[in-house]
């Protein structure tokens, strides 16, 4: 089971979208100098399909929703990714500390995921240093590849 902790729409996560981020507890990466320490936690309200889709009402005008974190239970952010997928028009997003896709996604449920811990090091997305990726899910034909936009981020 999913827990969620807050939501807040956004502008920045995801390139030319208006996102609804939603930030998932119980995270079982718990990387080194993570500035939401908080989420490691498993807290705050059960992130249900109804509970998505009273939130999908309530920021209505949202263009993406973007999953932040469930990494416990790949699994349930796949199944409402595909809930999402099936009863709206939004695009759908997964931010994961995995450093490769977990089995349980199906990319045909995804228009964007990134991949990857944070690393102090390195930075986050928008260091060109950074070891993590946002990948752009791109459907053509049946098939579904992803094309890396993480330089999207970088100030020029």
């Amino acid at each position: 089971m999913l827990k969620f902790v807050d939501v807040k729409e956004v502008f920045a996560e995801i390139p030319d979208e208006i996102t609804l981020a939603i930030s998932i507890s119980g995270c079982p990466i718990q990387c080194k100098g993570c500035h939401s320490r908080y989420l490691w936690e498993d807290v705050g309200e059960e992130l249900t399909t109804e509970a998505l889709s009273a939130l999908l009402r309530k920021h209505f005008g949202v263009s993406c929703v973007c999953f932040m974190g469930g990494d416990q239970a790949p699994e349930e952010v796949n199944r409402l990714a595909r809930r999402v997928r099936e009863n709206s028009t939004v695009s759908v997003a997964w931010y994961s500390g995995r450093e490769r896709l977990h089995e349980a996604i199906a990319l045909e449920n995804f228009d964007y995921v990134k991949l990857g811990h944070y690393d102090e090091e390195h930075g986050p997305l928008n260091n060109p240093a950074t070891n993590q990726r946002l990948w752009q899910v791109v459907h053509a034909g049946g098939s579904h590849t992803l094309t890396d936009i993480t330089p999207r981020f970088w100030k020029r």
